[in-house]
């Protein structure tokens, strides 16, 4: 039983022997205490002044009275106003630090059977240009997220939904027909996604000169979109698209596989991963389908252009478009045909959208209409809105061909990764595999961490210069004190040390604070699941960084003469490191053994 929980139900029964009062043990929770006051943790007393009638001040008294005489993990208090400051006996903490190194999988809660299933979708891209910074922050947010949510003891579904059909798609496809040669990717030496998105880039080029010469002709510039004839053509080539014409569905289908392929390689090297991934051009019909099912039931209507439509004035929207005047779909509708399909696919409790802010007022729509058409988990289903990230240079232009492309942040990463490790001797004696092997691990871990331990809902700026810094709130801080750990470890081993019983041991101020918030992991992990925040788990991790360089500094580990003290401090080492790696694989992040 972790601590918290022990002081909780010990509260509980001295409430109820004291006051006659029944309190539920989970509902008090203790807080660490705050620095400036004697104590590890605090219980507020006010839920219990009123039917003890005393005042707060000896409601705290006597509960503090009480657990001295009763419970043994407490050794003293004292009450400030309604606040219960309990200090918690020494040595009682070295079983907690025990419990920790003791349990394979502290802070993970067990997956069973009966396990709630939680779907989350992240990534969707288009299968017209390569992914982008936004697409990072939205593959790393999602990923993480999955990986919180199974540790919370979910079933998890990882889902990718690929925006495979459209203008867009019919946009690069013809700029590869006119301009393109016939190359292929491997002809042109480039990944899929990259060369199907220069012809996308190429495509726009192309168009604003047509819009640039009609309009000196005299046109105004919304005619000459219309009048466009590469426009035209990219129309005619989306209706062909829909019709299933032969020629271009081939073209679609190669060109989307070179897509694909490029696609894979930059999930495999950014360690993101899906179960199930869902094409919109399977999915577009299904929604159409589901739209006329609601159509025939009255929760949809049809206008006379023959568009049908959403009522959903009572709720507090207005009508929202579903299909238009010629049959065709919009985004909403097929959305709910990959519900349909997943909720075929998978018995869903709750399912998660990973998408940017700039859609929030699509998924409260969403959410209405599939619970309007008999999905139960429609009403509950949760849109992660995340904020836009952005450079320092500016924000991200993909039709304009200056996208912050995923590929070439990451070697950028990766390269700047080795010329600071380089800088500080962090790869001396290491082979050129392993200091590559560590650069890479490195420059991955400082752009992951830095987009994660910001507020999901916030607007960020990514710096790569500020991310490699193995000093602050990073990821190579993190790393490096974690391979220092290791190194402790290893120099522990070489020297034969063996590990003594340090449960008499008193741990001194630090190392109480250290184990402390060890054990503050497992509670960590579950407000993270709850309130969907990676944030949390990074910021814990680097405050218990912080704390165990501080703990390093201040005292010797494997120079301590007194074997049971340096058998306690190297547990807390080894406990230590094994919540990091925990924490940071929470992240998605590798930790390096060395460094």
């Amino acid at each position: 039983m972790s601590i918290d929980n022990l002081i909780s139900e010990a509260v509980a029964r001295a409430v109820k022997e004291l006051y006659g009062v029944e309190a539920d043990p989970k509902s008090i929770v203790p807080q660490t205490t705050k620095k400036e006051f004697e104590g590890n943790l605090t219980i507020v007393v006010f839920p219990w002044v009123k039917a003890a009638r005393k005042s707060p001040e000896q409601v705290g008294t006597e509960i503090g009275n009480w657990l001295v005489d009763n419970e043994p993990a407490v050794d003293r208090f004292n009450v400030i106003k309604g606040f219960l400051n309990i200090v918690i006996e020494p040595t009682f903490w070295n079983s907690v630090l025990e419990h920790i190194e003791s349990t394979p999988n502290f802070g993970i809660n067990e997956v069973k059977d009966d396990s709630p299933l939680v779907m989350v979708e992240y990534s969707s891209p288009n299968t017209n240009k390569p992914l982008h910074l936004g697409h990072v922050r939205n593959n790393l947010l999602g990923y993480s997220l999955s990986c919180i949510l199974q540790a919370c003891g979910n079933k998890v579904v990882k889902t990718n939904i690929v925006n495979d059909r459209g203008i867009h798609i019919c946009k690069s496809m013809l700029a590869w027909l006119k301009w393109g040669n016939g190359v292929t990717p491997e002809q042109a030496g480039k990944k899929g996604d990259h060369l199907i998105g220069d012809f996308y880039v190429m495509f726009d080029k192309h168009f604003k000169d047509e819009i640039k010469d009609l309009m000196a002709k005299g046109m105004t510039e919304d005619e000459a979109k219309q009048a466009s004839p590469l426009m035209q053509e990219a129309r005619e080539m989306l209706v062909k698209w829909e019709q299933k014409d032969p020629e271009v569905r081939a073209i679609w289908k190669m060109m989307n596989e070179w897509v694909y392929a490029g696609f894979d390689e930059t999930y495999k090297r950014m360690g993101v991963s899906f179960d199930k991934i869902y094409y919109e051009s399977e999915t577009y019909l299904e929604g159409k389908e589901k739209v006329m099912e609601g159509l025939e039931k009255g929760i949809m209507y049809r206008k006379d252009d023959g568009s049908v439509w959403a009522d959903l004035t009572n709720d507090g929207l207005d009508h929202k478009l579903l299909l238009r005047s010629d049959g065709t779909s919009v985004y909403m509708t097929q959305d709910i045909g990959t519900a349909k399909l997943r909720y075929a696919d998978y018995p869903i409790d709750k399912m998660i959208y990973v998408v940017g802010n700039e859609q929030n007022y699509h998924f409260q729509v969403l959410s209405l209409l599939l619970d309007k058409l008999g999905f139960k988990w429609g009403k509950d289903l949760v849109h992660f809105s995340y904020g836009m990230v952005e450079l320092p240079e500016g924000k991200m232009k993909s039709r304009e061909g200056t996208v912050v492309d995923a590929d070439d942040l990451m070697d950028e990463m990766v390269n700047t990764a080795r010329e600071v490790s380089n800088e500080l001797g962090k790869l001396d004696g290491l082979t050129a595999n392993e200091a590559e092997a560590i650069a890479e691990t490195v420059g991955l871990g400082a752009l992951k961490y830095f987009l994660l331990k910001v507020d999901p809902r916030k607007n960020m700026t990514f710096n790569p210069k500020e991310s490699i810094d193995f000093n602050g709130n990073t990821g190579p801080f993190i790393q490096y004190t974690y391979a220092r750990i290791r190194s402790v470890q290893r120099r522990a081993a070489e020297m034969g040390i063996q590990s003594t019983d340090y449960m008499k041991v008193n741990p001194n101020e630090k190392e109480i604070a250290l184990i402390q918030s060890l054990a503050d992991f497992p509670s960590t992990v579950a407000e993270a699941g709850r309130t969907y925040s990676p944030a949390l788990i990074a910021n814990y991790v680097y405050d218990l960084v912080k704390q165990y360089n501080q703990f390093y500094h201040d005292y010797s580990i494997l120079k301590e003469e007194d074997a049971a003290v340096r058998s306690l401090r190297l547990a807390l080492c080894d406990a230590t490191a094994r919540v990091i790696k925990q924490g940071m694989a929470l992240l998605g992040i590798n930790v390096p053994e060395r460094m």
